[in-house]
């Protein structure tokens, strides 16, 4: 059986958390717009969780980021 795994092109890989971030931000806002009902509410948890979604995909790219550097002599671009 063959290994196909989907690649991203790392300019779409790079602006991945955040889009994340940017559409848990619209959630939000967006469920302050809506009337008062569980629709709101579910919108608000989905946002929230977008948002700290890609601040933790952000975060944990840059640790793996600074993890490479040290053991590949300084390089932080790669």
């Amino acid at each position: 059986m063959q290994n196909r795994s989907v690649r991203l092109s790392k300019p779409v890989y790079e602006t991945l958390p955040y889009a994340y971030m940017l559409s848990g931000l619209l959630a939000v806002a967006g469920s302050y717009y809506l009337e008062r009902s569980w629709w709101a509410d579910l919108v608000m948890v989905l946002g929230v969780l977008c948002l700290i979604g890609g601040v933790v995909v952000l975060l944990k790219r840059r640790d793996a980021r600074a993890g490479r550097a040290e053991y590949k002599g300084g390089r932080l671009d790669v």
